[in-house]
């Protein structure tokens, strides 16, 4: 009897534990993102980047200067970009360079994420990282491989093979990040919300593989009213472009349908692009919309290929800081 006690104490602290893993984010308030890829950086500084210019970029990276730069507008934390539609990531991964076969390999030979998270943590700050939920559309090979099909389609052998992937990166980081954000999963009835696995289950298992306190959101595209995927994330993707749209309904103590509220937007013209497109009173307000629902707001900035921010936005983010911590 005391054995089923202690049994059925543990599975509910458990429970608990899941539904509260994403309260940091109430307390943060507000986060900064960037978008760190070499067809972007291709586009804003006019590079060539092949395998070696990677490499070389992701080597000169500073990353206790940009988390420096994170620290010092106030914010809780960061949403860093692993790799996208290039094929190129910031991280080395044996899953991926077997299932993909592409050689020399595309992800970098520098732990680029490990070495940023243990630099933010080091200041007091979390990480997440973004990745999107299908294979790099702008690298044929890889696609086939990973056995994509872009667009409704169950997708359950690329799905398989992903997974594999996060997972490895997973255990690779363990604790040194504390988060994750799903970009693209545009058909969940089709994809992840199955009985069978792969589906939204097996998803957050994976990512939670090497840190079970990870927290996870799977974006659908951008929705104007805040609205939560699946049980199985923690936070809301909360992916918006027009903030003077949104709408927060049915919130309760910081929650939708049970999911930390949270909200996703870009200051510059473009994501990761551009001069920026909002006065400083607008992100401000917008900001504090998101937190009197007891919710974060992540702002995302452009940043150069050195790992700094523009100082552009490093103004804004910082009035954004100052302001919500008053």
């Amino acid at each position: 009897m005391k054995r089923y006690i202690l049994l059925l104490f543990m599975l509910l602290s458990i429970g608990v534990k899941a539904q509260e893993r994403a309260a940091w984010l109430k307390q943060a308030k507000f986060g900064v993102m960037t978008h760190y890829l070499p067809d972007w950086l291709s586009k804003t500084e006019n590079l060539n980047i092949n395998v070696a210019k990677w490499n070389q970029l992701v080597n000169a990276f500073d990353v206790n200067r940009l988390a420096d730069e994170v620290k010092s507008v106030s914010a809780g934390y960061m949403i860093f970009t692993i790799g996208q539609n290039s094929g190129f990531y910031d991280s080395p991964n044996a899953a991926y360079d077997k299932l993909v076969g592409i050689k020399p390999t595309k992800c970098s030979k520098r732990d680029l994420i490990a070495d940023l998270g243990t630099a933010l943590h080091s200041r007091g700050l979390k990480l997440i990282v973004y990745l999107p939920s299908g294979a790099p559309n702008g690298d044929a090979i890889a696609k086939k491989a990973l056995e994509w099909q872009n667009g409704p389609y169950p997708n359950k052998e690329f799905q398989n093979k992903w997974e594999q992937i996060i997972r490895e990166w997973s255990v690779r980081w363990g604790g040194k990040i504390d988060g994750w954000w799903f970009d693209g999963c545009y058909w969940p009835n089709i994809m992840y919300r199955t009985e069978n696995a792969p589906n939204f289950k097996t998803f957050a298992e994976a990512a939670r593989a090497g840190n079970p306190n990870s927290i996870v959101a799977f974006n659908m595209g951008v929705f104007y009213r805040l609205t939560s995927s699946t049980p199985y994330e923690d936070y809301i993707a909360g992916e918006i472009n027009k903030d003077d749209l949104v709408t927060i309904n049915h919130s309760y103590n910081g929650k939708i349908d049970g999911a930390q509220i949270h909200g996703l937007s870009n200051l510059g013209e473009k994501w990761g692009m551009g001069n920026p497109r909002f006065t400083i009173e607008q992100i401000i307000g917008y900001t504090k919309k998101i937190n009197d629902a007891g919710g974060a707001m992540t702002w995302d900035a452009p940043i150069q290929s050195n790992g700094l921010i523009y100082p552009a936005f490093i103004i804004q983010l910082d009035a954004i800081g100052k302001s919500i911590h008053q």
